[in-house]
């Protein structure tokens, strides 16, 4: 039997003002090669390769023989190989991705029926919001809410426009679970009306390719000054001058890595080396990548490995 293939991005969602709803896809990959073996095994490559090798409790083969377990579909053990190009945990979409995995490779072997609004669905239902797993699996920007037992509802678009992107990465982790125990259990309506209107107009400014209207949309009220603390790349470089080549610096997911929108018409080099200097004087350290947008989701390599 050939093997079964699937590609899917890292994703930063929330972006600024866009809490739990709004997520990009970005150009790192998991990727994952399933056959049909006597016995569960793993070969890694790639980055935390030996998080992704442990065949016990991996998120992906958890996932993969659960969904299965409750469609009362046999869960054949699987060889998987894997090669990994974004970190674990610092807030760009591992989990999503991986859930994402597993439920493709139990929609595949099982021989499941699915849309992809059920298998968007399903990966929020088990991710608790559904910004990433739908950014993952469509590509471009992604806006997503549940609304039923297992079912997504979607839109995404590719964004006009170059977006040149810089990721600051930490070495530390942050548990979403942490980052979500210091937000308050309520907010004030001026806090609610100025996200959805930054909300909106970020959207808006992604869609047609407005870098100065990105620039005045990314303010938020709702969990990036709870999380600062968890995170001190966010203070750091929030107050980087535009004139340095940075639009805007959000916080990527729920932290700790930061995400930052790169003016296309400047030096991107030049801009990192300023970052980097700007990371110094604070006497922080961080791993920066660039990166873009990608147009694609899992969905596209998920229709080609099930043909």
């Amino acid at each position: 039997m050939n093997p079964f293939r699937i590609s899917l991005p890292a994703t930063s969602a929330n972006l600024g003002p866009a809490f739990d709803a709004a997520a990009l896809a970005l150009e790192f990959s998991l990727r994952v090669e399933a056959r049909k073996a006597k016995r569960f095994s793993i070969v890694a490559s790639g980055r935390d390769s030996a998080i992704c090798s442990r065949v016990q409790d991996h998120l992906i083969l958890t996932t993969y023989e659960e969904v299965l377990q409750s469609e009362k579909k046999p869960a054949f053990p699987l060889a998987l190989t894997i090669a990994n190009e974004f970190p674990i945990g610092k807030g760009l979409g591992s989990s999503a991705a991986a859930r994402l995995a597993g439920i493709a490779l139990a929609v595949h072997f099982g021989k499941l029926r699915w849309s992809s609004s059920r298998i968007i669905g399903e990966a929020s239902q088990r991710e608790h919001h559904p910004d990433n797993a739908a950014a993952c699996w469509t590509g471009g920007v992604a806006v997503a809410r549940m609304y039923a037992e297992a079912e997504t509802q979607v839109g995404h678009f590719v964004p006009k426009g170059k977006w040149p992107l810089l990721l600051a990465i930490p070495d530390d982790v942050l548990p979403t679970e942490n980052a979500r125990a210091v937000l308050p259990d309520t907010y004030s309506r001026a806090d609610a009306v100025a996200n959805i209107q930054h909300s909106m107009l970020l959207l808006a400014a992604l869609f047609q390719g407005d870098k100065k209207l990105l620039a005045s949309s990314l303010a938020d009220r709702l969990h990036q000054p709870y999380r600062a603390q968890l995170c001190p790349l966010l203070p750091a470089l929030q107050d980087f001058p535009a004139k340095a080549g940075v639009l805007g610096v959000v916080l990527s997911g729920a932290g700790p890595s930061v995400l930052m929108f790169l003016d296309p018409e400047a030096q991107v080099e030049k801009t990192k080396a300023k970052i980097e200097a700007r990371l110094r004087e604070r006497g922080l350290k961080a791993e920066l990548l660039l990166t873009s947008i990608a147009k694609r989701g899992g969905e596209a390599s998920f229709l080609r490995g099930s043909r």
